[in-house]
């Protein structure tokens, strides 16, 4: 299939709090009204802001893996297993594993930005399983650096772990107008432009826009503005278990 791009203008939209917290959804839920349906095991993606700062109550999640990661400033969460309130900084990253059921509560301060991730395990195992979450603060992450690029892995190698199948997560920086990757044929890689401009196999994306990589050999970044940044996971074609969207149809 082609390079599937989605601009940040395609997205569904979305609002907390009395419109303190806004929504863009690369992969919303069905009732968001978005282009994109869950796929692999990515079932849902928000990239969520707030200028005045925001908070979304308490409210319940089971069998799904949500990851947060805050792309600039810091969040706050509670959940109904340790009763009482954690603070995630600008790098830091938190999963919730769900399980048999967790209730849980957002605070996004002031000037924050984050990504809300949702994955896909196979929830015949996981719903059995007792909740659990863990925070990884950014120092936890290694970064690679060269000439082009400054890669931080967040899965692959690192102590983030899924019950989900999922490749690998990285955030890279470039410091090149031009970058070339190989890809898996077995993946699909899906790819958050964070901030800048750049053209994708071809196609121009900016800040916010959305792409979806499948039955691809290459990724050819060109025409990179300094200093812009890339969200991407690489995740199965085949996750190996019966998905829950797979399962609904969704």
């Amino acid at each position: 299939m082609p390079v599937l791009f989605f601009p940040s203008s395609m997205q569904a939209g979305g609002a907390f709090d009395g419109e303190r917290i806004l929504e863009r959804k690369p992969v919303g839920f069905p009732q968001d009204g978005g282009l994109l349906k869950p796929y692999s095991t990515i079932f849902y993606w928000a990239h969520a802001w707030s200028d005045t700062g925001g908070m979304i109550g308490e409210h319940p999640h089971q069998g799904f893996e949500i990851m947060s990661y805050v792309l600039r400033g810091a969040i706050e969460h509670y959940d109904s297993m340790h009763k009482g309130w954690k603070r995630l900084n600008a790098g830091d990253v938190q999963i919730i594993r769900a399980g048999s059921g967790i209730t849980h509560a957002e605070k996004i301060l002031p000037g924050a930005a984050m990504f809300q991730i949702w994955f896909d395990p196979d929830v015949s195992k996981t719903l059995s399983h007792k909740a659990s979450y863990n925070d990884y603060p950014s120092e936890l992450f290694p970064v690679y650096k060269d000439q082009d690029s400054s890669t931080k892995v967040i899965l692959g190698g690192t102590p983030f772990m899924t019950e989900s199948n999922i490749g690998d997560i990285r955030e890279i920086t470039f410091f090149t107008a031009f970058k070339e990757y190989p890809l898996s044929p077995g993946d699909v890689y899906s790819l958050f432009l964070i901030e800048g401009n750049m053209v994708l196999n071809g196609n121009k994306i900016t800040t916010g826009d959305f792409a979806l990589l499948e039955g691809e050999s290459t990724m050819q970044l060109a025409e990179i503005s300094a200093g812009s940044k890339v969200f991407v996971i690489r995740s199965p074609l085949d996750p190996g278990y019966n998905t829950y969207a797979g399962m609904r149809s969704i």
